[in-house]
C-alpha cells in the first residue's frame, strides 16, 4: 500500500480509486454489522443477516457519497480521487466491539480551479446522496408490503435501516463546522444549506417509528 504523506502525493501518485472505495465499503460493512449484532453474538446467524443489511445499507450509503463528491468534483474539471482512512477504518472496526460505530471510511480530495459555488455544490452532493438514498429506502417500503418477496422481513429491515440510516448520515455531513461538508454548503448559499438541513431534520426526526409502522400497518390490510 502506498503511503501518502503529503497532499501533493495523492495526485503525484494517485490512489487506485476502486480499491480505496472497496476497502472503505468493506470496513464499514463489518464495523456497522458487529455494533449492530454486538460482540458476544458473532458466531450467530443474527450477525450474517446483519453483514447483508450493512453492505447494502451502510457500505452502499458511503460509497455513494464519495462518488458523488469525485463525479461532481471532475465535472468541473478537478482533479479528484477517493482515498480511504485506513486507521480510522480499523479504529471503527475496533470501537465496534464497544457497540459503538464511527462513521470515516475516508474522503474525496481534490484539487483544481474552483469558485466557491462550485465547491459548495461538490460538498452538497455527498450529502444530497443520503438523503435521497433515504426516501428511496422509504418508498421501497411500499412494493415490498404488497409483493411480499421471500425473506420478507429481511427486505422490510433493509428498507427500515436504509431510510433511518442515510437520513442521519445526510445530516450529520451538514454540520457548518471543520471538515464537514455542510460548512462549504453553508459558504457558498445559506438557503441552500438551510433547505438541505431542515430535509435532513424531517427525514431523521419528524416521522417517528410509530408513524412510520402505522403507514405499514395500513398497507399491509389494504393489500
Amino acid at each position: 500500500m502506498r503511503d501518502f504523506t503529503s497532499f501533493d502525493d495523492i495526485f503525484s501518485r494517485p490512489p487506485n480509486d476502486n480499491f480505496e472505495l472497496l476497502k472503505a465499503w468493506a470496513g464499514t460493512t463489518l464495523a456497522f454489522a458487529i455494533m449492530q449484532t454486538g460482540a458476544s453474538r458473532l458466531l450467530s446467524s443474527e450477525f450474517v443477516i446483519n453483514l447483508i443489511v450493512a453492505a447494502i445499507v451502510a457500505g452502499i450509503g458511503f460509497v455513494l457519497h464519495e462518488l458523488a463528491h469525485r463525479v461532481v468534483a471532475r465535472g468541473y474539471g478537478a482533479q479528484a480521487h477517493f482515498l480511504a482512512n485506513d486507521r480510522w477504518l480499523l479504529l471503527s472496526i475496533l470501537i465496534s466491539f464497544l457497540g459503538i460505530f464511527i462513521a470515516a471510511p475516508g474522503a474525496v480530495w481534490h484539487r483544481g480551479q474552483l469558485t466557491v459555488r462550485q465547491s459548495g455544490i461538490i460538498a452538497l452532493a455527498g450529502p444530497v446522496t443520503n438523503l435521497v438514498l433515504s426516501v428511496l429506502f422509504l418508498f421501497l417500503f411500499v412494493p415490498i408490503m404488497v409483493l411480499r418477496p421471500p425473506a420478507f422481513d429481511l427486505w422490510i429491515t433493509i428498507c427500515y435501516v436504509g431510510f433511518r440510516f442515510n437520513a442521519w448520515i445526510g445530516l450529520f455531513n451538514m454540520i457548518p463546522a471543520g471538515p464537514f461538508d455542510g460548512a462549504k454548503v453553508l459558504a457558498w448559499d445559506w438557503k441552500v444549506f438551510a433547505v438541505t438541513v431542515a430535509i435532513g431534520v424531517g427525514l431523521t426526526f419528524l416521522l417517528s417509528d410509530s408513524a412510520l409502522f402505522g403507514v405499514l400497518q395500513t398497507l399491509a390490510r389494504m393489500f
